[in-house]
């Protein structure tokens, strides 16, 4: 008994360190609006330091194609340009095909936060249930809340394909924890010994048959949700459509310059405007990207997984609390007279 109970104060200790880190993981969860010029202004969480170089280089090449006509023109008399309209039709199609690739990207973004969240109701669903229709037993209790705080912390590792964190070890204890980390499929393995803590609780406990399967089904869906995180992993967009709207943009921005030449007051302006238009095309397709997996932390957009197992940790841990306060309430004399 001793043992579960240092593995919660370990564990309660691992949530409220100072560590200013951990604390900014864990508001993650819920990230607050800065408003429409700071926003508007934002570098920190943007995908401009990331496609700035790419623009400059653009100007440059239009500045260059600029350089080459003048040299052309002033040396052979010949004027070099294409017509603006095959650009405008090209730019509405590839217009369609950058604001798909984001919806599919944002897609799956929407998914694997839905998921997340079954991770949350399902937790709270089985800790309840084993609470509440489980054995009186402290050590058992313990255990099964301590295994299931430590699922999507496992869960995260698992998809960000890291090593176990402290969260883990304070959780399930090192040994534990060298277990899980030493299996095939962490989140499988623990949710395989959640259910032998069921089947403890039915065989020798007596726990109600009917009060088992609606636990274990809830232990169930926490493995398909995991199922949904990895397809979303494991199944990028086609790498095709990818590489076909790349080329298509290089094509545009490389010939644009051209399409501008004197039609514009000063032919000088023309790598600035493309690099106005280079900004936004090459912005919305750095999106899809960021948005294609949402839980590698080297996308800007990576979903805040750390914050949500904190936030699962505490409800598991607040809901064992609960009931230790309450045995100990109805364990005691009544001494009204």
């Amino acid at each position: 008994m001793m043992e579960y109970a240092d593995r919660v104060d370990s564990a309660n200790k691992c949530r409220s360190s100072p560590n200013p880190q951990d604390t900014e993981q864990r508001i993650m969860s819920v990230q607050p609006r800065l408003g429409f010029w700071r926003e508007s202004f934002a570098i920190e969480g943007s995908v401009l330091p990331v496609v700035l170089t790419q623009v400059l280089i653009f100007g440059l090449i239009a500045l260059a194609i600029c350089l080459l006509t003048w040299f052309v023109e002033s040396c052979y008399s010949t004027r070099l340009g294409l017509e603006v309209t095959p650009h405008e039709l090209s730019g509405a199609a590839l217009g369609l095909l950058l604001v798909f690739r984001t919806n599919s990207g944002y897609d799956r973004w929407w998914e694997a936060r839905k998921l997340w969240g079954g991770f949350v109701d399902r937790t709270r669903n089985f800790v309840i249930g084993a609470l509440a229709y489980g054995p009186r037993d402290p050590d058992w209790q313990r255990e099964v809340v301590l295994w299931t705080a430590a699922y999507p912390y496992v869960a995260k590792h698992a998809l960000r394909r890291e090593k176990l964190g402290p969260n883990v070890t304070a959780l399930l204890g090192v040994q534990n924890a060298q277990r899980v980390g030493q299996a095939e499929h962490m989140p499988a393995y623990v949710a395989r010994h959640l259910a032998d803590l069921l089947r403890v609780a039915c065989e020798q406990h007596g726990m109600d048959r009917r009060a088992f399967q609606q636990v274990d089904r809830e232990r169930a869906l926490l493995i398909d949700n995991f199922g949904g995180c990895e397809r979303i992993l494991n199944t990028p967009l086609p790498r095709s459509y990818s590489i076909k709207i790349r080329q298509f943009i290089i094509l545009f921005l490389l010939t644009l310059p051209l399409a501008l030449l004197h039609r514009l007051s000063n032919d000088w302006l023309v790598p600035l405007i493309t690099m106005f238009v280079a900004y936004p095309l090459l912005a919305l397709d750095q999106l899809g990207v960021e948005l294609e997996n949402p839980f590698s932390t080297d996308n800007l957009s990576h979903l805040p997984l750390e914050g949500i197992a904190n936030t699962i940790e505490g409800n598991v841990l607040g809901l064992l609390a609960s009931e230790s306060a309450r045995a100990k309430s109805t364990s005691l004399p009544n001494t009204t007279e």
